[in-house]
């Protein structure tokens, strides 16, 4: 499936410019909208603001963890469509379970190689 806006929600800048440019490096034709909030992207999603058609989700950030964000979104008829792919530090099998559970399509370990996010982009995006 061909994805044209993207959406990436992690509160780390750091993360957030390293997810960036590696979706550069995968040539992919895609527009990426960055929030740092989960709570900013449930309303700016359910009021219509903010369209797209794949999210990437850390779960791990204040307010609204990505957890929390993943069941609310999969409780509405219209948003839980939206195929969601956590990119997170955790590699913990109960936390994988239990967002596959709530209607995560895919998990994936935040890696510790460029290369290996590149990769992972390049899998997702295809």
């Amino acid at each position: 499936m061909l994805y044209q806006n993207i959406l990436l929600i992690d509160d780390d800048e750091d993360d957030q410019e390293i997810f960036l440019t590696a979706l550069e490096c995968t040539g992919k034709p895609v527009q990426c909208t960055v929030l740092d909030s989960a709570r900013k992207a449930f309303n700016q999603i359910t009021k219509g603001e903010l369209e797209t058609d794949l999210i990437f989700l850390d779960l791990n950030m204040p307010l609204m963890n990505g957890q929390q964000f993943l069941a609310e979104i999969k409780k509405d008829e219209k948003l839980r469509k939206i195929p969601i792919v956590i990119l997170s530090t955790s590699s913990n099998a109960a936390t994988i379970e239990q967002v596959k559970q709530l209607g995560a399509g895919q998990f994936f370990t935040k890696p510790g190689r460029f290369e290996d996010l590149v990769a992972i982009l390049d899998e997702v995006l295809a």
